[in-house]
């Protein structure tokens, strides 16, 4: 009977693990081999119409990859992808922390209300939000025309570089954080940091030793998945960004489509993939530890 359970399980969960398998498995692994040199097969097509493809007759060659970290601007663009990810994911962090912190800490109007201007950007499409932030902050935008009238002609413009790229990752990236912060924040009593803080303790160290340990997990997902999402970002550095260096969803594509360089850019695919499974290491261990402390019933 038990059997007959489990095989039951099994197969309603079929189904799903089958799409995954065909539609993201199957591609990752094609993609995979195909850096490995294996431009036949399933990899062929793309491959006749290549250019710089390295081939392999044995199991596996590194050449494509030795071919991409030999080339300046793929490694300016990986420093810069680095650079930028953990930058915005940091300011993401602080600024969600105070805005949730704010709102859980006052119970105001006034903390509401910024509780709900912070989440507006998640329902403004990306595309809208990068012209946006190029009309604010570029050479003949809004923020360099008041300083022209008030006299600071030097006033930096951030139009088309890396630090534009921060501002709107950041700008897109807050609401999940508020929202995720804030939805940890409403399980913690009040009455824990109203004890660290009779106890003499500032806000800040309260919050660091009584609020972060308890919302521990919200946090870890928050860095995790923003990083995650910076590091794979295209649309806001293909728009905002620099030619070069910029972050690798433009560099590969660039690759892929103007140089005709298939390899190359899996290679870089590949990189991104390679950091990303880096970033999500603390939440699948923050996930497990959760899980295992309450036996499972954490999601």
């Amino acid at each position: 009977m038990k059997v007959l359970r489990r095989f039951g399980q099994l197969l309603m969960v079929a189904p799903p693990l089958a799409i995954i398998a065909v539609f993201v498995g199957l591609p990752i692994v094609i993609s995979v081999i195909y850096t490995l040199g294996h431009v036949g097969g399933l990899n062929s097509a793309v491959s006749a119409i290549a250019l710089h493809d390295v081939s392999t007759r044995g199991l596996l060659t590194w050449a494509a990859y030795s071919q991409v970290f030999a080339e300046h601007d793929f490694i300016a663009s990986l420093i810069a992808s680095v650079v930028v990810t953990i930058v915005s994911t940091a300011v993401v962090l602080v600024v969600s922390w105070a805005i949730a912190l704010y709102a859980w800490r006052a119970r105001s109007r006034l903390g509401r209300v910024l509780s709900a201007l912070a989440i507006v950007p998640m329902f403004i499409p990306v595309v809208i939000a990068s012209y946006a932030m190029l009309q604010f902050w570029t050479y003949d935008g809004f923020i360099k025309t008041v300083a022209n009238g008030i006299g600071m002609a030097n006033f930096p413009s951030f139009g088309y570089s890396l630090q534009l790229v921060v501002i709107a990752e950041i700008w897109v990236s807050v609401p999940f954080g508020v929202l995720m912060i804030s939805a940890g924040l409403t399980g913690i009593p009040p009455s824990a940091f109203e004890a660290a803080r009779d106890a003499g303790a500032s806000v800040a160290r309260a919050t660091w030793g009584i609020l972060v340990p308890m919302n521990l997990l919200p946090t870890i997902i928050v860095t995790c998945f923003t990083g995650i999402s910076i590091l794979g970002s295209f649309t806001v550095p293909y728009l905002v960004g620099p030619t070069s260096p910029n972050l690798l969803g433009p560099e590969a594509t660039e690759t892929f489509t103007n140089f005709h360089e298939s390899q190359q850019a899996e290679v870089m695919a590949m990189v991104l993939f390679g950091l990303a499974i880096i970033v999500a290491v603390p939440y699948v261990w923050a996930t497990y530890r959760t899980n295992k402390t309450t036996g499972g019933q954490a999601t």
